[in-house]
């Protein structure tokens, strides 16, 4: 390469007002403003990151807050859905029970009935019974029967005992 230093070339002339332009910047301290600036410019950068950061941790957190909350409403759920299913087998067996008992009070009230019914009618044979051997007896008293008759008329009496009694 070749340079000529001609006081007259406009290169000398350029060369000198970027010198002079340069000395003049750092005169005034651009250099300064700029690497302060790009300091500014890297602190905010920073801050940025660190608000980012701070972010997603919050973020995270919030996510782990939701998730456990979710888990917590399911296995509360679960447990509502255990004590239903709880709450109807009481239910049913207790149910079962109450059938049971009204079916046994229903039972032993038709058995009382049948009994009393039986009794009822075992009194009513038994008048019955009294009555035709009073009415026999009285007959008997009554009539001057011989022994032949009053014996037919015994046995015809017991019979219509048995047939009244069966």
């Amino acid at each position: 390469m070749y340079f000529d230093f001609d006081p007259g070339g406009a290169t000398v002339w350029v060369f000198l007002a970027v010198v002079i332009f340069l000395v003049a910047l750092l005169y005034f301290g651009i250099h300064k403003k700029i690497a302060s600036a790009l300091d500014a410019r890297a602190d905010k950068i920073r801050e940025e990151l660190d608000e980012a950061r701070r972010l997603r941790e919050e973020a995270q957190t919030l996510l782990a807050s939701y998730q456990r909350q979710q888990k917590e409403a399911e296995d509360q759920a679960e447990a509502i859905v255990k004590q239903a299913r709880h709450d109807a087998e009481i239910m049913a067996v207790q149910a079962r029970k109450d059938l049971a008992e009204r079916l046994e009070r229903r039972t032993a009230q038709a058995e009382a009935k049948i009994a009393n019914a039986e009794a009822q009618a075992m009194a009513e044979v038994k008048s019955r019974a009294a009555d035709m051997a009073v009415n026999a007896a009285e007959k008997i008293l009554r009539s001057d029967l011989t022994s032949a008759d009053q014996t037919k008329l015994f046995k015809d009496g017991l019979a219509q005992m048995g047939k009244t009694l069966s």
